[in-house]
């Protein structure tokens, strides 16, 4: 029963310090960090201010500043900015949370 606690305990240390994952739908494609990405679901996980976008065909790596807003966000919102027919991500709102990813700004923490 011990074991058992124990185990447990370490899961949840695990989960609350380890990568959060979302979903996102990009509606049409978008340039993330140089990469362009096709419309569809991805996968996006967040550790610290790294973020991992992905699905079965590509995987971009990027780095965002985690800003906190006052309330949560009904939904996960995807903001692109246009330039030269291409969509740049510029930030994601994740649904259920108060956290905005913003990309391009500098970190707080440099």
């Amino acid at each position: 029963m011990k074991k058992l606690a124990v185990t447990a305990l370490v899961f949840v240390v695990a989960a609350a310090f380890g990568a959060t994952a979302h979903r996102i739908t990009l509606d049409k494609p978008a340039v993330v960090n140089g990469t362009e990405l096709k419309a569809g679901e991805y996968k996006l996980e967040l550790d610290g201010e790294k973020m991992t976008i992905s699905n079965k065909k590509t995987t971009v790596d990027a780095t965002v500043k985690v800003e906190t807003a006052g309330d949560k966000f009904r939904s996960t919102t995807v903001c692109c900015l246009g330039e030269s027919g291409k969509y740049n991500l510029q930030e994601i709102r994740l649904g259920g949370t108060n956290q905005k990813l913003v990309f391009g700004a500098e970190s707080s923490s440099k």
